[in-house]
């Protein structure tokens, strides 16, 4: 466990520096930008010596992997995030453990967000997720909504009971006028963001940046980067 700390300890110190030397270049202060842990197939423990090096925020991507994580590391100050494709017969047991749902992208699973969150007398926090490959009326490859639809999603969140309109999110797409364009693609986001923000003044996160990128979403903008491999490596996963 000790020598797992120690390379915890120190891939942390690296995305640290990371993140801190971006936002010294984009004339950003430190505290502008959130790490957040991506944790999915690595187990409690890991989230445990993360939080005893001052990690606070982690993310998950499956249901599956995060309640058991959850529930195992519920006594920590931690803000849990789901970020995953999320289906709605998951959202019962999501909206049991996650602060905020980064993959909100059709109305039809709002609606059983916002159930959910009722049942459980909670206020979830919500991000919009941007395909930037989906043409409007559509989902992305990797889940999202169509930039034309967003505004739509944001009215039926806002008005939402036990819901919080936080902001927006992308994974940077691999097909599409922004495939392999990382930096164009967070501009595109910090773009809608700003739109958004006109409608919706409090809806200012905005989640983009994963190991490889997190340099080209901090100049972008982002507010939150969400990091997994640079941080937890490449030791064995859970199966």
């Amino acid at each position: 466990m000790t020598d797992r700390r120690e390379q915890l300890a120190a891939n942390l110190a690296r995305v640290e520096e990371r993140i801190a030397s971006a936002c010294a270049a984009a004339g950003r202060e430190r505290d502008e930008v959130t790490l957040i842990v991506v944790t999915k197939t690595y187990p409690a423990s890991d989230v445990r010596i993360l939080h005893e090096l001052g990690v606070r925020h982690v993310a998950e991507n499956r249901d599956q992997d995060a309640a058991p994580k959850a529930a195992a590391c519920a006594n920590l100050s931690l803000t849990w995030h789901f970020v995953g494709q999320l289906q709605t017969n998951k959202v019962r047991s999501v909206v049991g453990y996650a602060d905020v749902v980064q993959s909100v992208d059709r109305v039809k699973l709002v609606t059983a967000l916002s159930a959910a969150a009722g049942r459980r007398g909670r206020e979830l926090g919500c991000l919009l997720q941007v395909a930037l490959d989906a043409e409007s009326g559509e989902r992305g490859g990797r889940g999202g909504v169509a930039p034309d639809d967003i505004e739509e999603l944001a009215a039926a969140v806002e008005v939402a009971p036990g819901l919080r309109l936080d902001g927006l999110m992308t994974v940077a797409p691999l097909a599409g006028p922004y495939a392999g364009r990382q930096r164009a693609a967070f501009d595109r986001l910090m773009e809608f963001s700003s739109r958004l923000r006109g409608d919706h003044p409090a809806a200012n996160m905005v989640s983009a940046g994963m190991s490889g990128d997190l340099e080209d979403a901090v100049a972008a903008g982002a507010t939150h980067v969400r990091v997994g491999t640079a941080v937890l490596g490449d030791r064995p996963r859970l199966g």
